[in-house]
């Protein structure tokens, strides 16, 4: 049970003030009836609002199809940011929505979000070793032999203390590589390329763990339930 004013608030449909004001408009609902007092304790899952069930009350879990030329960051001045992309109820939320891990401005593709910290920590953990797969093209044409040497587990990347861990690599055509890894390191994919002389041109994650984009339009986002989020 949760305090209502506390439960909208949190949930961004409003301030804890402006709670008042939408049950006096009867705008709130307790299993039906009308709601008198904004301060009362209620189950979350028997309040509606506007006739609406609440968006996600226990938490919220969504995958989105990032464009090249956002960014993951809140605000800092480098472009338009994925939270653009997502409603504007969400962004109020608290605590608040964040990416789980991220894809630089220049990298398309597949980005999990949620307000649920311990899923952030479970998704991005070393040791659970969650797939993240990656389609890259490459300026020139790529030698089959870099497929072993990304599966060893002993390519060092500059001022990396620990080799990058086994990958996965496919040569799909002669300038493009599909590329699973368990790790996210920063901008990792396109330093083992550079690491061996190629340079990535365009990079679009594909996959996240069980997840994929399917028919995600670019720039576009889906709900995925909380209750069982699966790792791989």
């Amino acid at each position: 049970m949760r305090r209502l004013d506390q439960l909208l608030s949190s949930l961004g449909y409003c301030s804890r003030r402006e709670a008042m004001a939408l049950v006096k408009a009867g705008r709130v609902r307790l299993d039906g009836v009308g709601v008198s007092k904004a301060d009362q304790k209620v189950d979350p899952h028997a309040i509606t609002v506007d006739g609406e069930p609440l968006e996600a009350p226990d938490g919220l879990l969504a995958m989105l199809h990032k464009p090249v030329g956002y960014v993951c960051t809140h605000g800092d001045g480098e472009g338009p940011t994925i939270y653009e992309l997502l409603p504007d109820q969400w962004l109020r939320r608290n605590p608040a929505v964040t990416s789980v891990g991220r894809l630089d401005k220049d990298t398309s593709g597949l980005l999990l979000v949620t307000d649920i910290g311990s899923l952030v920590h479970r998704f991005t953990s070393p040791k659970a070793e969650v797939e993240k797969v990656y389609l890259a093209e490459v300026d020139r044409g790529l030698d089959p032999r870099l497929i072993e040497l990304f599966a060893r587990g002993d390519l060092m990347l500059r001022s990396e203390e620990k080799p990058c861990l086994p990958a996965k690599l496919e040569i799909v055509s002669a300038t493009t590589a599909r590329l699973t890894i368990t790790e996210g390191r920063y901008h990792q994919v396109r330093r083992m390329f550079a690491s061996q002389g190629w340079h990535v041109e365009k990079l679009h994650r594909e996959r996240f763990g069980a997840y994929d984009l399917s028919d995600l339009a670019e720039g576009e986002w889906r709900m995925i339930d909380v209750e069982c989020p699966q790792l791989r």
